[in-house]
């Protein structure tokens, strides 16, 4: 039997859209392709601390998941307490000064920093300045990341 160029492209096809398939049935959501997320398009919603605008969250071709969303924390407030959680995230501060948990230790600081947070390292992060503080987090999901 002759394996032609149309069998290839047929097997091709459907190995795509098996991969398709199987990332969508994961979780239930479609997997992101290239996007643009305009800030004037993106919502605020109040929360107890300041507001939360959320980005996206979904899988790409990638990762099981990407998470993205940014916060602006009103003076002397925290996010929440100190935490740990399995996948690893960035936390890029676009204003104000802020204090992070990192390695045990608390650190000060502002605008242009980033943080990385490793998997199931205890962090936490608090606005101490006098301005709102806002900052942008990108966290993902990969085989890789241990589960709980």
């Amino acid at each position: 039997m002759r394996i032609t160029r149309r069998d290839a492209a047929i097997a091709c096809a459907a190995a795509i859209l098996g991969c398709s398939a199987m990332a969508l049935a994961q979780n239930g959501k479609a997997v992101l392709g290239p996007a643009v997320f305009d800030w004037n398009a993106m919502a605020a919603k109040k929360t107890d601390t300041g507001e939360v605008r959320s980005i996206v969250d979904r899988p790409t071709a990638t990762l099981e998941r990407l998470e993205m969303h940014v916060t602006t924390l009103n003076p002397g407030v925290a996010s929440h307490p100190p935490h740990k959680h399995p996948n690893e995230e960035l936390v890029i501060i676009d204003k104000g000064t802020v204090e992070t948990l990192s390695g045990g230790q608390w650190k000060r600081i502002g605008p242009g920093s980033i943080i990385f947070n490793a998997s199931n390292s205890v962090h936490a992060l608090r606005n101490v300045g006098k301005t709102p503080a806002t900052y942008h987090v990108v966290n993902w999901k990969t085989a890789a990341t241990p589960k709980g």
